[in-house]
């Protein structure tokens, strides 16, 4: 017999939130997603820079980067601009970095060219998960970038060997449960990021116990949850990025 239990939102342990990916929102960038988990919502775009790093000059590869960042109001409490405060915190550099690494595991930086592509994922809202539709709306800004070059003739084909997604699960009152939202994430037993593809390749799996450990069967179900998930990403990406380039959006 499978367990129930109550989650805060009333979603099924599988379910996901109510999820959106609006390609184009941002008028000027190259490539732009709005991304809505629930009430997460951050704002993906995607810059194209005709130059790479230092470390990338003469190398013929591009690059792929990012930038994250949480509006004052996005949460309960106002909390200053980390530029007032002249630092990034931990955290930050943390998530920006894995939503590279994640679009950089997907893209074919020798075919990209001498090139970088930056990703600015700005959290307008937060109420969980904001790295993981960070890297889901992500992709879709860096592919719709990438389209943006081909159409220009700049490139022969799309650089990318694969789609990526994200999502959180954890245990929740003894369960495993997919896409927290805060009231799970703030009282969850444990906690997990997944970053897959669309072939079902793992990038990298953040787990954390936030009380006593959990076992490999607790693990085993939030893959499970999270593969679950991640192949609706998918599609959803899929969805969004076909609609918009049948319509010219960027």
């Amino acid at each position: 017999m499978t367990a129930h239990i109550a989650r805060p939102s009333g979603r099924a342990a599988n379910q996901l939130r109510s999820v959106s990916l609006e390609v184009g929102f941002a008028k000027h960038a190259e490539g732009s997603c709005l991304v809505r988990f629930g009430d997460t919502h951050v704002l993906c775009t995607a810059s194209i820079e005709e130059r790479v790093p230092p470390f990338l000059r003469n190398s013929g590869k591009g690059w792929v980067t990012a930038e994250y960042g949480m509006l004052p109001r996005s949460t309960h409490t106002r909390s200053d601009r980390e530029a007032a405060r002249g630092k990034q915190s931990g955290r930050t550099q943390e998530i920006q970095r894995l939503v590279g690494r994640s679009l950089r595991a997907v893209t074919d930086l020798k075919a990209l060219g001498e090139r970088q592509i930056k990703i600015d994922c700005d959290v307008l809202q937060a109420d969980g998960g904001t790295r993981t539709a960070a890297i889901t709306g992500g992709y879709v800004a860096l592919h719709t970038a990438l389209a943006s070059l081909v159409d220009l003739g700049a490139l022969p084909s799309l650089p990318l060997i694969d789609q990526v997604a994200a999502i959180s699960c954890g245990v929740y009152r003894g369960l495993p449960v997919l896409d927290l939202d805060y009231a799970e994430d703030s009282k969850a037993d444990a906690d997990a990021n997944f970053v897959l593809t669309g072939k079902g390749g793992i990038v990298e799996v953040q787990a954390t116990a936030e009380s006593e450990p959990f076992g490999g069967d607790a693990f085993t179900s939030m893959m499970d949850l999270a593969r679950a998930g991640i192949a609706d990403l998918i599609e959803m990406q899929k969805s969004a990025i076909d609609s918009a380039l049948e319509t010219g959006g960027k």
